[in-house]
């Protein structure tokens, strides 16, 4: 009975999670592909801005700024193509997921949560994490960049994974790790939660609550949440 109890209440809840950072520590093997493909263009880099200008960022962003030109059309897809290469074959034999993140997803998608993964990152680093971690069954709609015009912090691709989950978008939970995702989540007028694998507290826009792993994280957790959210 206190199953359907809480079932019931989360009807009409959905739970959007970004990936990189969020689902999977990807961001070390990121920088260690864009290492790479920076010195093979010999441009400068450092870790300060990896953190300011790499972290949670698209790559038309990226490129743009350590080119110290914009890149766009044909040339960001064969740059971008080549850079996210580099990523899967680097990251492809170290895939796990963050910590207690598959015991939280069994937990919401048993109680009837809609979920969703609305990532910034191309579809086929989507496709890797997704099906190397068997988590694709979990989610019943997943956006990537291919999917969105505009990217983050623009919260489309947020809007867009409430649509279609059909539910509202003050019915939805956000899992974000970087200043661009949460201010998303925010502006598209989602409650965000601050997951701590990329950044301090400090460093994002304030958040209903942070985690630097899902171990305390349930069904329970979120009915607590959003009993107290005032907006």
């Amino acid at each position: 009975m206190h199953l359907n109890t809480v079932s019931n209440d989360l009807n009409n809840l959905a739970v959007l999670f970004d990936m990189d950072g969020v689902l999977v520590h990807t961001n070390p093997y990121h920088a260690k592909a864009f290492e790479a493909f920076f010195d093979r263009y010999r441009i400068p880099y450092s870790e300060s801005e990896f953190e300011q200008h790499m972290y949670g960022k698209h790559n038309s962003y990226i490129m743009s700024y350590f080119f110290n030109r914009q890149i766009d059309g044909d040339e960001l897809l064969a740059l971008e193509s080549e850079k996210e290469g580099l990523f899967r074959e680097i990251y492809a034999e170290h895939a796990e997921p963050v910590a207690f993140l598959p015991e939280f997803l069994q937990d919401l998608s048993s109680h009837g949560v809609a979920l969703g993964v609305a990532t910034s990152a191309p579809k086929a680093n989507m496709d890797l994490v997704l099906d190397t971690l068997d988590l694709r069954h979990y989610f019943q709609s997943t956006l990537s960049s291919e999917d969105v015009q505009a990217h983050k912090p623009d919260p489309e691709v947020y809007l867009k994974s409430a649509d279609r989950l059909g539910v509202n978008p003050d019915q939805c939970f956000v899992f974000e790790d970087s200043y661009s995702g949460v201010t998303a989540g925010r502006a598209a007028g989602m409650k965000v939660i601050g997951v701590l694998t990329s950044h301090r507290r400090e460093d994002l826009p304030p958040c209903l609550d942070y985690l630097s792993d899902y171990k305390h994280f349930n069904v329970e957790k979120l009915k607590e949440l959003q009993a107290t959210y005032v907006g």
